[in-house]
């Protein structure tokens, strides 16, 4: 099962997310308000994908993805933010972001960054096989 870190600072916003990943089948390990709690949290649990909002007081998103890349150069980290301009994505990608979603979030959406992020056949749940997977256990 692939883990997951959820960083935001809404303790609502971090409950709808934990339930949507955990219906993709995903296990989120850890949650954090901050970016600095999101750094810390990385260092402890690694998990496979960090999803990091931009907005956050005290360390901001762009700086805990570039702190977590500082860490692990292939760390899997996906941004999301309400602000979604041009010059944001191209921020996020160079502090090391491997995706960008604009919130609010959506299932399907976040289901095509898992995959493009981890890779198809690195993304295997009982009931999210790949065609790659699948075939394979034919």
């Amino acid at each position: 099962m692939n883990s997951i870190m959820i960083v935001d600072v809404a303790a609502f916003a971090r409950l709808m997310l934990r339930n949507m990943f955990e219906s993709l089948g995903f296990e989120v390990i850890a949650e954090a308000d901050s970016g600095e709690e999101a750094v810390r949290n990385y260092r402890l649990y690694r998990p496979d994908i960090v999803l990091l909002d931009i907005s956050m007081p005290g360390m901001d998103g762009l700086r805990a993805s570039r702190k977590i890349i500082e860490l692990d150069r292939n760390a899997n980290i996906i941004i999301c933010s309400a602000l979604v301009y041009r010059d944001t994505v191209i921020q996020a990608i160079r502090a090391g972001a491997k995706d960008f979603i604009a919130k609010p979030l959506q299932k399907e959406r976040v289901e095509l960054s898992i995959r493009k992020v981890l890779g198809e056949a690195s993304w295997v749940t009982a009931d999210h096989q790949t065609d790659e997977s699948r075939s394979a256990f034919k």
